[in-house]
C-alpha cells in the first residue's frame, strides 16, 4: 500500500469523497483511488466505519477526499485545469462533468456534481498567450469570453482573423 505523499490537494465532500474519486478515475487520465480509510470512531459528521477520507490521484495530483460534511462547500477558488489536445478530448471531459449532474460555466469552466470546479482548457487557448501576436491573442480572448465549452475551430478562426 503507498504511503501519503507530503503534499497533496484536499477537497471537502459530505460524505460523498469516495464517489467522486470513483468517478475523477473512470473519466480523466492519470488518475486513480489508491485507498479508503474508515473512521475508527464516531465524529460529528459521520459514525464508525463511514468512509472518513480517500486517498489517490487526480491527474496527477497527489489528493485526499475528506468527508468533513457539509459545512465547507466548494468553490470556484480552487479548479482543476485540464490541457486537452483536440475537441474531441476537450468534449469528453466536458461532457463528462457536465452530463454527470455538473454544470457548465463560461470560459471553459464547469462544476462537477459535488462542486468541484474544472477547467477544460484546450492546448491552443492556453498557447495563444505565449505563442501568437498581440492582436491575434485578443481576438481569440474576446472569442473565448463568449464562450461556455471551448470550441476549438473558433479560437482557431479568431486567431487566424
Amino acid at each position: 500500500m503507498s504511503e501519503l505523499p507530503k503534499n497533496s490537494v484536499c477537497l471537502w465532500y459530505d460524505g460523498t469523497a469516495e464517489e467522486a474519486f470513483r468517478f475523477y478515475a473512470a473519466t480523466f487520465p492519470d488518475t486513480r483511488l489508491d485507498r479508503v480509510y474508515h473512521a475508527p470512531g464516531d465524529y460529528p459528521d459521520g459514525h464508525v466505519g463511514d468512509v472518513l477520507f480517500v486517498q489517490g490521484t487526480i491527474v496527477g495530483l497527489p489528493a485526499v477526499g475528506l468527508n468533513g460534511g457539509s459545512r465547507f462547500p466548494q468553490s470556484e477558488a480552487f479548479s482543476f485545469q485540464v490541457i486537452t489536445e483536440d475537441q474531441a478530448e476537450t468534449d469528453r471531459y466536458w461532457n463528462a462533468v457536465v452530463g454527470n449532474g455538473g454544470q457548465e460555466s463560461q470560459c471553459g469552466w464547469c462544476k462537477d456534481k459535488w462542486g468541484v470546479s474544472w477547467q477544460i482548457t484546450p492546448r491552443v487557448l492556453m498557447d495563444v498567450h505565449w505563442k501568437a501576436e498581440p492582436a491575434a491573442a485578443k481576438r481569440a480572448f474576446d472569442a473565448m469570453l463568449a464562450m461556455k465549452k471551448i470550441d476549438v475551430a473558433a479560437i482557431e478562426a479568431a486567431l487566424k482573423g
